[in-house]
Parts: C-alpha cells; structure tokens; sequence
C-alpha cells in the first residue's frame, strides 16, 4: 500500500507541474488577462493563485512521497 501511496503523491506532482504552467501561459496570452492599460485583471489574478496553489500542492505532493519513503 504505501508503495501505491508514493506513486500516487508523485504522479499528482508531476501532473501538476508539466500541466499548470502551460494552462498559465495560456491565461496570460488571453485577452482578457489584462485591460486596456495593461494592468492584470481579476481573470488574471485569479487564475495565477489557483495555479500557484496547484504548484504548492505539487511541492507537499514531493515532500510527502520523499517522507512516505524513508519511514
């Protein structure tokens, strides 16, 4: 079982470091990432925190999986 447990926490990292960036450059070439002075929107906002979240939980995902190992 804490076999499965360390791919698990290891895949979900892997997941979310290979896919949220790109989703990030994506929101940040959309139109609405930024008004007419060039100031970041709400959108944009919004959007970077929760990717910043996804990257933090990524992190936690490789701290616990590293610690699942050594016990």
């Amino acid at each position: 079982m804490e076999t499965v447990l360390v791919v698990l926490l290891f895949v979900n990292a892997a997941f979310n470091v290979i896919v949220w960036p790109r989703f990030y450059t994506r929101v940040a070439k959309d139109p609405r990432a930024r008004d007419a002075a060039g100031k970041a929107t709400t959108f944009l906002i919004v959007h970077a925190v929760l990717i910043a979240l996804a990257l933090a939980l990524a992190l936690a995902s490789i701290i616990a999986g590293i610690v699942a190992i050594t016990v």
